[in-house]
C-alpha cells in the first residue's frame, strides 16, 4: 500500500484539479454537480472544504469537510427539560459552537472520501488530521470524523496524548429490499399479519391524498410552502446542528436533474406535504420532508411517505434504501434495520478533551426505541 504524503484544500469548484472527478465517477457525493450544488444552497452556518490527498504528486483521495458554527442557531430541538436544554445551549455556544467535520453533514452513512486502491487507508486518515491540526485547530472547538463503519476504528487510536472520543449518535434505518419484490404487493406479502395490518389501515387513511413527482418548475413555485412545512417538521425534530435554505430543494434538482426525485402530496388540490430522495448507483436515499402536522395526524401520511418510499425501491430495483436517522421505532415497523456508525471526535482544548465523554451526555438526546420485526421470516 502507498501512503499519502501530503494534502492540499480546495475552497471553491473552481479550484478542483479534473482528475478530481475521475476519482468521484462512483460516488454523487463528491461529483461536480453535487459539490456545486453545496456551493449555492448549504446552510447558511456551513462553509464547505474540498480536500485533494496525494501521494507524491499524484491525486489519490479526495474528501468533503465542512465547517459549521452552531453559534448562529436560535435553538437545537426540541427535547429534555428547560435545564437541560439551557445546560447543552450553554455548552454549543461557548465551547462547542465551532466544528469541523469530516464528511457530509447532510447526510447520514454517505460517503465523504474516495482513496485509489493502493491507497494506504491508515495514511490518508493520519494526513486529515495533520491537516486539522496545522489549518483548523486555532480556529474550531471540536473536530468530528463521521460516519465510519467498525473495522475503521483503528485509525483512530486512544493512546494518543490528545485521543478521539469515539462515539455513536442515533443510528442509520436502512432496508435491504428483497430481490423477490417485484411489487410493493410482494413486499406487503412478506409481512406478518400486524404489520399487513399497519399498512393496509395506513392505506386506507392515505385515501384521497395524491401524490405527484414535482418538477424544477413545480419547485419554483412551491418553495415559500414548501419551506414552511420543512421548517415545521425541522423545529420539532429532537436535535438541529442547521436548517436548509429556501433555495435548497431548487438547487439540489438543477445539479442532480433525475437523480433526484420529490414528491409532493395533495388533498383535494392543496399541497400539504412532500417527500424527497436522492438515487446513488443501487441505493436510495431518502432526504429532508416536510408535512401539515393535522393532514399527518388524520392521514397517517409520515407512515406512508415511508411505504412509499419502499415502493419506489422496489420499482427501480435498488438494493437498498437509507432511511437516515430519527423516527427509528417507525421506520423498524416498516422493516427498516440499525447499523451504528461510528464517529471520532477530538477537542482542540486538551483538558476539555480528556473530559469530552463526560460533556457529551449534554451534547446528544438518549432516545429510547422499541426495535420491531415485522417480516415473516
Amino acid at each position: 500500500m502507498i501512503p499519502i504524503t501530503h494534502y492540499q484544500i480546495f475552497k471553491s469548484t473552481h479550484e478542483i484539479p479534473e482528475n478530481w472527478y475521475t476519482l468521484a465517477q462512483d460516488n454523487l457525493f463528491l461529483s461536480l454537480p453535487y459539490l456545486q450544488f453545496l456551493e449555492k444552497a448549504s446552510p447558511s452556518n456551513f462553509n464547505n472544504y474540498f480536500i485533494g490527498l496525494y501521494a507524491q504528486d499524484q491525486l489519490a483521495g479526495i474528501c468533503l469537510a465542512q465547517h459549521v458554527d452552531l453559534r448562529n442557531l436560535n435553538h437545537f430541538g426540541q427535547r429534555d427539560s428547560f435545564l437541560k436544554k439551557a445546560i447543552r445551549g450553554f455548552l454549543f455556544k461557548n465551547f462547542s459552537g465551532k466544528l469541523l467535520i469530516v464528511g457530509n453533514n447532510l447526510m447520514t452513512g454517505a460517503p465523504c472520501h474516495q482513496l485509489q486502491s493502493y491507497i494506504d487507508p491508515a495514511s490518508a486518515m493520519a494526513c486529515l488530521k495533520r491537516l486539522i491540526h496545522e489549518q483548523f485547530k486555532a480556529h474550531i472547538h471540536l473536530c468530528i470524523f463521521k460516519d465510519f463503519r467498525e473495522q475503521e476504528a483503528s485509525y483512530f487510536p486512544t493512546s494518543d496524548q490528545n485521543p478521539f472520543l469515539t462515539f455513536t449518535a442515533q443510528p442509520n434505518m436502512h432496508l435491504l429490499l428483497r430481490p423477490s419484490w417485484l411489487s410493493f404487493s410482494d413486499y406487503q406479502g412478506d409481512l406478518t399479519k400486524k404489520y399487513r395490518d399497519q399498512c393496509k389501515r395506513a392505506r386506507k387513511k392515505g385515501e384521497g391524498i395524491t401524490n405527484r413527482l414535482l418538477e424544477f418548475s413545480d419547485l419554483v413555485e412551491l418553495e415559500d410552502r414548501m419551506h414552511e412545512l420543512y421548517l415545521h417538521v425541522a423545529h420539532h425534530a429532537p436535535f438541529n446542528t442547521f436548517f436548509l435554505p429556501k433555495n435548497h430543494f431548487i438547487e439540489l434538482k438543477n445539479q442532480l436533474s433525475d437523480q433526484f426525485r420529490i414528491i409532493g402530496h395533495y388533498l383535494d388540490g392543496e399541497f400539504v406535504g412532500f417527500h424527497s430522495m436522492i438515487l446513488q448507483g443501487k441505493t436510495v436515499e431518502t432526504y429532508f420532508l416536510g408535512y401539515d402536522e393535522q393532514i399527518q395526524r388524520e392521514h397517517m401520511l409520515y407512515l406512508n411517505m415511508l411505504y412509499d418510499m419502499i415502493e419506489f425501491g422496489i420499482q427501480q430495483r435498488a438494493e437498498r434504501i437509507n432511511f437516515g436517522r430519527t423516527a427509528m421505532e417507525i421506520k423498524s415497523s416498516v422493516g427498516a434495520q440499525s447499523e451504528m456508525l461510528l464517529s471520532f471526535m477530538q477537542h482542540s482544548h486538551p483538558t476539555i478533551n480528556r473530559k469530552l465523554g463526560f460533556f457529551y451526555q449534554f451534547l446528544e438526546p438518549k432516545i429510547a426505541w422499541t426495535e420491531r420485526h415485522p417480516f415473516k421470516n
